[in-house]
């Protein structure tokens, strides 16, 4: 049977995170902060400008009502998001446990409700990992980026509504293609509406491609990757999360798609929708490969979408994607800045706060202009001296006046791994030492390790002391050595786990300290053993072509088991006139699309549909054939065969130590 398990790009984000809700008692089992943590996050509160609260003003300002910890819960009752859990921020300083910046930050998004930005643009934040964004037109409303569930948008257009005149929704914007900023539009519209041209859906161009197509092929890792980015397993508390860097969690609900009826294709495009004068702003390939901007000239409000936000932005996400390009996301904020900054009193973006003032918003656009451009041009430079990624992240420091703005800090991402996603981008994997061209794996290295250094108590031995002057990033990197030499080392997993500990309290980046304290807590404990959740929906699942699923059963091929065998089939599929040829040969999986081969060994007819609830295991493939949804004409044991051949991807595969599932895709 055809059961795949993977994740569409726009959902991979959100795979397996709908564990988040529910935490798995780490902070039980958390160690205290050592005194090289103390004195870190000590020194940190006199170097960085904690005196300066303007911030918490702009986050507080038009404030006019929440519910309570903004608890949402689906048609079953089923928590969907709440931010319950987080209220430990608001009770004094930060801990020795947390870094007093991200502690700060993470203060600044725990507000949520609806608020008042200007004139008639109000946002509902803290409802979902994003914000949405409502503006009152002539006759309705305009909903920017409805959220990432379909529970939690509705929740927050709910709250729209106790507060304001109840409208019906003229137009939805889509900012870019990640899953948090369309998820939930079903929550706000329905798609019989938009299909009788009563709401307009409007997009960047390229939406529904990189919305759905980009990283089909990784999902799985993807998703598995995302576990450590957000803390999918960590308690909220001091010694947990308290943040995902750009908003406090994930909402875990029912993600929808409706695909938009207008494409921005221009760089610069004014729409007027219901009497309200729109000035859009193209950003491709910058935070997202389709995304764009906009100024809303009446109420002097620029709308960064997620290109310029109150924090630091990742070149390169941890979860994995494509490397993003600092030069072309500093272009686009100055291209911003010298078109709307000196029109602009408000910056709103679909995520953390806004920024109030003129003075302000320039300067704040600015410093975010410099950053990644300092990033992408310094990383070049020294990679032209010859420095290796990680001498780049080891040596680049902003100057002090990028340095020390809240704006530039790096909660989500950081300088050092943006640096290194510079040099990735122009440079690849490879630093140039031979000695790194072919490595042998993680575990050899492991093995190696420990038997050079006269067995695995000697490394242990020296990794305590290391420990106790505080050397934490060596401790991490030595007893992952020797955990990956020796699997069921306790000593080294309790001290691996210890150095990550200590590290995730140091950091500043909300992802870094997840990261961290999700690797300490699987050293420890293994893998949580709390069952995947299946994310894929029907809309995400409709709106892939043909062409994404038959490269995803290429992925799926399990070629050792394939290897020396062929099959040809002939794909029909009755509803569209689309025909497919598939061949397996060399082990690899090929197709051409309109096509038909008359040699093939079977050739199979059915509608999309069909193929759809087979995707989603509504029905298995047997049982559709035998209630007539698939009909096979010719060799039936060659359709049996090919269909044996494919692997299904569970992200439950180890991280920090040698991965059991290497063995089985053999």
């Amino acid at each position: 049977m055809i059961k795949p398990n993977y994740k569409p790009a726009a959902l991979a984000v959100s795979a397996m995170i709908a564990m988040l809700l529910a935490g798995t008692g780490q902070a039980q089992t958390a160690r205290e902060a050592e005194p090289a943590t103390q004195a870190l996050q000590a020194n940190l509160l006199k170097t960085l400008p904690f005196g300066d609260t303007n911030d918490f003003a702009d986050a507080k300002r038009g404030f006019i009502g929440t519910i309570p910890n903004a608890t949402i819960k689906g048609a079953d009752g089923r928590l969907v998001w709440t931010v319950e859990g987080f209220d430990f921020l608001d009770k004094g300083n930060a801990p020795a446990t947390v870094n007093p910046s991200l502690w700060r930050f993470a203060r600044l998004q725990n507000l949520h409700g609806l608020f008042h930005v200007a004139g008639g643009i109000y946002q509902v934040r803290g409802f979902d990992v994003s914000n949405m964004t409502i503006v009152e037109g002539k006759t309705g409303l305009i909903i920017i980026d409805p959220l990432l569930a379909t529970e939690s948008a509705k929740a927050a257009l709910d709250l729209y509504f106790q507060h304001r005149p109840r409208k019906p929704v003229r137009a939805v914007i889509y900012t870019h293609s990640h899953v948090d900023h369309f998820g939930g539009v079903k929550g706000v519209v329905s798609e019989d509406d938009v299909k009788a041209g009563k709401v307009a859906v409007i997009a960047p161009a390229g939406f529904m491609e990189h919305a759905i197509a980009e990283n089909v092929l990784a999902g799985n890792a993807m998703s598995r990757r995302a576990q450590y980015q957000f803390g999918a397993f960590l308690d909220r508390g001091a010694r947990g999360t308290v943040d995902s860097g750009m908003g406090k969690a994930l909402a875990v609900g029912t993600v929808t798609l409706i695909p938009p009826t207008k494409l921005i294709e221009k760089d610069r495009e004014t729409l007027t929708i219901d009497g309200v004068e729109i000035e859009m702003m193209l950003a491709q390939g910058t935070e997202a490969p389709s995304e764009m901007m906009m100024y809303f000239p009446a109420e002097k409000v620029f709308n960064s979408a997620e290109v310029a936000t109150t924090s630091l932005h990742q070149l390169y996400t941890i979860r994995g994607a494509e490397i993003r390009d600092g030069n072309a996301w500093a272009r686009s904020i100055n291209q911003a800045l010298a078109r709307f900054g000196d029109r602009t009193e408000v910056t709103i973006a679909q995520h953390t706060w806004p920024v109030f003032g003129k003075a302000r918003v320039q300067a704040s656009l600015k410093k975010q202009r410099d950053t990644y451009k300092f990033i992408n041009d310094q990383s070049l430079r020294l990679l032209n001296h010859g420095y290796k990624p990680a001498e780049i992240a080891e040596t680049l420091r902003l100057p002090a006046s990028l340095d020390n703005d809240w704006t530039a800090r790096g909660y989500y991402g950081t300088v050092r791994h943006n640096a290194k996603a510079v040099y990735q981008k122009y440079l690849g994997w490879y630093d140039a030492n031979p000695a790194n061209l072919d490595p042998v794996t993680p575990a050899e290295q492991g093995r190696k390790f420990v038997e050079y250094a006269g067995g695995a108590g000697k490394v242990i031995e020296r990794a305590r002391a290391d420990y106790r002057q505080g050397q934490y990033r060596w401790v991490a990197q030595a007893m992952s050595q020797v955990v990956f030499a020796e699997p069921g080392n306790r000593a080294a997993r309790e001290l691996g786990a210890d150095a990550l500990e200590q590290l995730g309290y140091q950091a500043e980046s909300a992802i870094w300290r997840n990261a961290y304290l999700q690797g300490a807590l699987e050293l420890r404990n293994g893998i949580p053993s709390k069952p995947a959740v299946n994310t894929l929906s029907p809309d995400t699942l409709r709106a892939l072509t043909l062409d994404n699923i038959f490269d995803f059963l290429g992925v799926r091929l399990n070629a050792p088991k394939a290897e020396g065998r062929q099959v040809v089939l002939n794909w029909n599929f009755s509803d569209s006139g689309k025909r497919y040829v598939l061949n397996l040969e060399n082990a690899a999986l090929t197709y051409l699309e309109d096509a038909a081969n008359p040699k093939a060994n079977a050739t199979l007819t059915l509608t999309r549909e069909t193929l759809d609830a087979i995707l989603l295991q509504r029905i298995s493939f047997k049982q559709a054939v035998a209630d007539g949804k698939v009909k096979i004409e010719g060799d039936g044991a060659k359709v049996t065969e090919l269909l044996g051949l494919f692997d299904n991807f569970t992200p439950n595969f180890e991280i920090v130590a040698p991965n059991g599932n290497a063995a089985k895709a053999l």
